[in-house]
This record gives C-alpha cells, structure tokens and sequence, in this order.
C-alpha cells in the first residue's frame, strides 16, 4: 500500500472533547488489503471509504483503539436484556452496501437526534455522493448490515473484514426506537459473527474516557486497549 497523497488538518476544536484540540493525519490511499488494514488498525489508525485517519493532537493522547477478546467475552445484565428484547424481533440482513433513499433518511434523523441529546455539530442532510464516499465505496471487503423490525429498516451497521476479526466501522439507528439498546444489539451480533467465524477480535475503534458517544464500548468486557508503543493490554 502506497498513499497517493498524505496530510495534517490543523488544530481544530476537538470533535470528542470540545476542551480540546484535535489535529489527525490524513492517508488517503487508492488500494489496500485486509492484512494491510489490520496493521493499520494495530497502529492506531481508521478508516471511511478509502480515507484513512489518525490522531495526531498537540497535547492530548485521549484516543486509544479498543478491541474485544471475543473468546472471553461475557455479556452483563442489560447487554442480555438487549439481546432478549431484540433477538426474536429484529431481522439482521448482511450484504453489499449501497445507498438508498430509505438509509439516508435514516442516517439523518439519527444524526438529528444526536445533535440535540448529546451535542454533536448540527449538519446538512447527507448527499448520495457523501454516503458513497463514507460507506459503500471501499478498498477492503465491507458488509453491510441492515436491521429490520417487521419490514421497516431500523438500524444500519458497517463491517470491515481482516484476517483476524472484524471492525465495526458506524452504526445508526432509528432514534425513537432507543428504548431497545440497538447499538448494543449491533456489537452483540457482531461479537455472535466473529466467534461463529472462529475469528479473534472484534475491533471498535476508539475511545475516549469522558466521551459519552465512545464510554459504551468499555461494556463490552473484557477488553483490551493499545498503548502509545503499540501494545495491548487488558482494560476492564
């Protein structure tokens, strides 16, 4: 894999915690492979479409990549409660992605709600182009996971593919239905996916330990995250 072109943002408000700056290094890339990718990931980096992102910030190491075990994984309480409401109910389809009016509807209430319960920069709505570049168009192997309550869709999911697990990119859902914890359902199905596949980890991303949109992936325990040499190490 060879970037075809490489860049710093400069320090802006920071998109997790607005106290902070945040600056990320951009390398955007025209092919790259899974085992590629999962290097990448190893290194602290992420990706939407063909765009990959890491924090580079002046003076804070606030985001570090979590991953779940999932040999060792262990649902609590109102994780089984979210599995029990939604299992029988919710249809999980997985395919190719693609776009389509009914998920860009969908990608922009969700975006809506967060906006007003938990402060995320308001937008314009998502443009079909946009939603392509973000998710459909991909240098890796990429499912998409359509959640279905009867025939009405109610949650999108991305899921990268690399040799050891898989790596949930972005998850929306329909924001009235929140009372049914379908995000947590979302990792649930996902962990369920990589141990069927006799994989080893399921990566989330980041996290950040007063970022209320990224606390909830410590539930998932156990779980491990990288150090700033690059190693993991067991977290809760």
């Amino acid at each position: 894999m060879q970037p075809l072109f490489t860049f710093v943002t400069p320090p802006t408000r920071c998109g997790y915690l607005p106290e902070q700056k945040w600056q990320l290094r951009y390398d955007i890339v025209g092919e790259l492979t899974p085992a590629e990718y999962l290097q990448r990931m190893k290194d602290g980096w992420r990706r939407f479409g063909f765009s990959l992102f890491r924090p580079e910030c002046p003076s804070c190491r606030a985001c570090q990549v979590i991953r779940v075990p999932v040999d060792r994984f262990r649902m609590n309480s109102s994780q089984k409660r979210a599995k029990l409401r939604n299992a029988s109910e919710i249809r999980i389809e997985i395919g190719t992605p693609v776009v389509t009016d009914e998920k860009l509807q969908l990608y922009d209430r969700y975006h809506a709600h967060q906006a007003e319960a938990k402060g995320w920069p308001e937008r314009d709505p998502e443009t079909p182009g946009e939603y392509v570049e973000s998710f459909v168009s991909n240098p890796i192997p990429t499912e998409e996971w359509c959640y279905f309550l009867g025939d009405t869709l109610v949650g999108v999911g991305y899921v990268d593919v690399v040799p050891e697990g898989l790596s949930a990119i972005y998850f929306y859902y329909e924001p009235e239905l929140r009372d049914r914890s379908l995000g947590t359902f979302n990792v649930l199905s996902i962990i369920e996916s990589v141990q069927a596949r006799k994989l080893s980890h399921l990566y989330l991303g980041y996290y950040v330990e007063d970022c209320r949109s990224l606390t909830y992936k410590a539930n998932f325990r156990p779980n491990e995250l990288r150090d700033p040499d690059g190693n993991w190490h067991d977290f809760r």
